[in-house]
């Protein structure tokens, strides 16, 4: 079986979040940098649902997880 290809716009769209490229990178520059030793899913601005999610994604090593890392990155630069 074939692993699903996900893009950043998709990861914000499964968020519930604007996913064109201006959306993504206000997004971005509003929230990095992350601070040091937080994970992403326990960055204050992720609901509840949506921090669950960046959760289990990892956790399970899932389809998303890659985009969920690819994130971490991007807001911890």
């Amino acid at each position: 079986m074939e692993n699903a290809i996900h893009k950043l716009c998709d990861l914000f769209r499964q968020l519930g979040l604007p996913d064109d490229p201006a959306a993504i990178e206000a997004f971005i520059a509003t929230h990095r940098p992350l601070p040091h030793g937080v994970a992403l899913a326990d960055a204050p601005f992720w609901s509840p649902s949506q921090a669950q999610f960046l959760r289990e994604e990892l956790s399970e090593d899932a389809d998303w997880a890659e985009l969920v890392d690819a994130l971490a990155l991007l807001l911890s630069r």
